[in-house]
Parts: C-alpha cells; structure tokens; sequence
C-alpha cells in the first residue's frame, strides 16, 4: 500500500493499524533547534483520544506517545530536534478483536471494507486495520509538532454543526470549546446537541457533523500559484480524513449565492500602513497565497457507518446478507475530528512556511 506520506519539506509518513501492536508516524523535514518533549504532543492526543464522554467510542486507549528518534538534550539542557526524522509512537492496549469475529467475511456499508478487498484482495478486518480512524492520532501527533515550527501561528478547531443543528454564530466564543463533550464555541447549542446524539444512540443510528478550523498569524505570501495553491492543499489534507464528504475555504459553498461586491473582499490602509480587509469570504487565501488574514477552512463528516441497525450487504463470497456492527464506536465521529482537523492544518501550513523560507528567504 502506497500513498502514507503527506507533504514535501515537512513530511509526514504514518504506519500501522486499528488492532495491531501499535501506531507511529515518522516526521522528516522538520529544522534542528525545536524545542520538543512529549508533553507538547500529550497534549493534542488527549484531546483526541476515544472515551472521553458517552458521545464517543468507548475504546479506553491512553494514546500515551514515545519520541523514538529525532532529539537530544543540547548544551542548555533542553530537548530539542536534530534535523534527522522523528519517529513518534503509541502502544495499542485496548484491542477487541472478538468484536469483529461476526463480520470479518462481511462488507460494511459505507465502510473502505469493499474497496480495500476489490485493490489488494486481503483486509484487516479489526475495525477496519488500515482505514481506521484510529490512524489520525498519529497526524495529531504530527500536528503538534508542526505547530512547533510556527510559534507565532493560532491554530482552533470547533464543531459547528451536528446533523440539521447548527451553532448560532452571535454567541460563539472560542473559550467554551474545550468546556464541553462536543468542542461547541456555542454554549447554548450544548444542550441540543446532548439530547439529539442521546437519542441517535439509543437509536442504534449515528449522524454527521461539520468541523470548522481556523488559523490566525498566518503572513502574506504562504502558498505558491497553480498546482501548490494553499487551499488546494488544504482541501486535500482535510479530505485525506476519514469519513470527511466535503470541504469548503472561507465562504465556500455559500459564495454561490453571493453578488460580486459581496464576495470580494475589499481593502483599505491600516494605521500602521499594513493592508485591512473589510471582510474575509476568500477565508485568508487568494490566487492560491495566503493573505494574512484568518485562513478558514469547513469540512463536513458523514454519519458513522458501524451502526446497530442491520444494513443489507454482501460478503467475501458473493453471498447476499445482512449486517450489524457491534462493538465500540462514536455516534458522531465528528466530535473526535476537531483536534484531526487542528492537526491537518498545522501540518499543510508548518510545510508551505518551509516551503515559503526555502523560496523567499
């Protein structure tokens, strides 16, 4: 299997699978000099890691990381990065395999199980092996080392959206997103949220989500013309996810609907002599460049697929059937994608500064 690897100065290479020993990525590309200790990764994965609240799977893994390589302890008494590839790991502790024992001939709907099967004729079917999203810690992990590179760069991520309820923007606050089960910047929208996914779990069901990511201290001049656009890149970060269906920049979809003195973003002078958008329906990018403006990105998550209501399928054998997916698994996967989501854009900014100082200087 090809294709594991994300970016081109600052490279990332996952490895591993759902119920296998364990989980790692290698980080290469990253400059020597970088503070870095396993507590400023810690910190991401907590937020990822499953069994936090009743809205996500119950998994109970510690997503405890290990720094294999990439960092010693310099004169000063500091870890930091050496310049040569950090391999980062975490052990898995909490695997079910006997779970999947009723469907390992099965084919989920909605599930990679298909399509891994008809490309290289053998699947792990433990949770999906490779196509779990069990894979994204290790881009959490990556992520937090990319922020490392930009100390000067915001990265937030909140759920805006779960099935037809939607945040009210006027209330959002940054502040309340790590204060509930869901990453809602809308306190108000926590109820409706709780009594809605109550209900969809009880159901056997599950139900979508859309993820917003902003980053703010981003400078001009980050993405390059035609085929190295930052938003090119970044919508295709965010759709490398699992189980994310659509991704939009700034207005996005919604520009569709606007005249053109309301899409375009006009400019005045600062006092300090610095341009000042009016407005920001590009999210922060132009031409493919960044504008110094917030770059916002909106991605939306489809329903989790391993659900308890018996779905008709087909299996290995040609045989027609019916399933139903037991085991451990998030009513609304797209809780758990905020901090993935977090960790995609600081993973396709902290390369394209790379990119960008390896250029302009």
């Amino acid at each position: 299997m090809s294709h594991n690897t994300l970016g081109r100065l600052f490279r990332v290479t996952t490895w591993g699978e759902s119920h296998g020993i364990a989980i790692g990525c290698v980080v290469d590309g990253c400059p020597p000099g970088v503070p870095l200790q396993e507590g400023d990764i810690q910190a991401f994965l907590d937020r990822r890691r499953p069994g936090r609240s009743r809205f996500t799977s119950q998994r109970r893994e510690p997503d405890v990381v290990r720094i294999l390589s990439g960092v010693f302890v310099d004169d000063g008494g500091r870890q930091v990065t050496t310049g040569t590839p950090i391999c980062l790991l975490i052990d898995n502790v909490d695997q079910k395999e006997k779970d999947y024992a009723a469907i390992k001939d099965k084919f989920r709907p909605g599930h990679a199980d298909y399509t891994y099967w008809a490309k290289y004729g053998v699947r792990d079917y433990r949770g999906g092996g490779r196509a779990s999203a069990r894979e994204t810690a290790m881009r959490v992990a990556a992520g937090a080392v990319a922020r490392k590179l930009m100390p000067n760069v915001s990265i937030r991520g909140a759920l805006v959206q779960i099935g037809r309820h939607r945040i009210d923007r006027g209330r959002w606050s940054w502040g309340e997103v790590d204060n509930n089960p869901f990453f809602a910047p809308d306190p108000g929208v926590v109820k409706t949220w709780t009594d809605y996914l109550d209900a969809v779990r009880k159901a056997g069901s599950s139900v979508g989500a859309v993820i917003e990511v902003v980053a703010e201290g981003v400078p001009p001049g980050w993405g390059a013309p035609i085929y190295g656009k930052l938003d090119q890149e970044l919508a295709a970060a965010m759709m490398s996810i699992n189980a994310v269906k659509g991704v939009e920049i700034g207005a996005g979809m919604a520009a569709a609907e606007l005249h053109g003195e309301a899409n375009a973003d006009e400019i005045r002078i600062g006092n300090d002599g610095k341009p000042v958008f009016l407005s920001n329906a590009a999210g922060g990018i132009l031409g493919g460049i960044s504008t110094g403006q917030p770059v916002v990105v909106r991605f939306a998550v489809k329903p989790t697929s391993s659900i308890l209501t018996p779905r008709r399928t087909i299996d290995r054998f040609g045989n027609e059937t019916e399933i139903t997916t037991k085991g451990r698994h998030d009513p609304c996967v797209g809780i758990r994608a905020v901090p993935v989501g977090e960790a995609m854009m600081a993973i396709v900014l902290a390369d394209h500064y790379l990119r960008h100082r390896a250029q302009i200087g």
